[in-house]
């Protein structure tokens, strides 16, 4: 397939800053009050659209779906998003695991629906994520797989093309590549 390259973002721990629980999980901010965006995100943002990548943000948001957070408190949150870094597009699966859509992460619903949309090639595109259901979405989907890794980080059962620790990192990373494949192509 040939069109536009892009780079898919997982929200929370990529873009902006999680929440870790009791029990050492991630979780989502609860409301724009716990809202914070990753050190360097607005500025990554930036240099991957200079790099002239689509920058799609594909979430999975469950809590919705299991009543412990409302949906336009979600949709404020993206609001906040879209004011503080510079995003194409933001994909939401609002299901749970039990719903059995094609949305959820590690399904590639959100991938392969906004390729369609916006003319991408998923071959020549990115997913940037910090959990395995990121990774797996992203390789089904037939992307380059990038894991930020960080102290929450759970075990994966399958391996991303490379593992970095922070969303800057992966964007020097995706620039190096770019710029190779651009060298190879002249």
């Amino acid at each position: 397939m040939s069109g536009r390259p892009a780079v898919f973002l997982d929200r929370d721990g990529v873009l902006n800053q999680s929440l870790i629980g009791a029990d050492g999980v991630p979780r989502p901010p609860a409301g724009l009050a716990q809202f914070a965006l990753v050190d360097g995100a607005a500025e990554a943002c930036c240099r991957l659209g200079a790099l002239g990548l689509l920058r799609i943000v594909v979430t999975n948001q469950p809590d919705v779906a299991r009543g412990t957070q409302r949906r336009e408190v979600v949709e404020a949150i993206h609001q906040r998003l879209r004011e503080s870094v510079s995003v194409d597009d933001i994909r939401i699966c609002y299901h749970d695991d039990d719903d059995l859509c094609d949305c959820r992460k590690p399904k590639p619903g959100l991938l392969l629906s906004a390729a369609n949309d916006w003319g991408i090639d998923l071959a020549a595109s990115f997913m940037i994520g910090d959990r395995w259901r990121d990774i797996e979405a992203g390789q089904r989907a037939g992307c380059t797989t990038i894991l930020i890794d960080t102290r929450t980080t759970q075990p994966l059962a399958i391996e991303p093309t490379v593992r970095v620790e922070s969303l800057s990192s992966a964007v020097s990373w995706i620039s190096e590549r770019v710029a190779r494949a651009t060298g190879a192509a002249r």
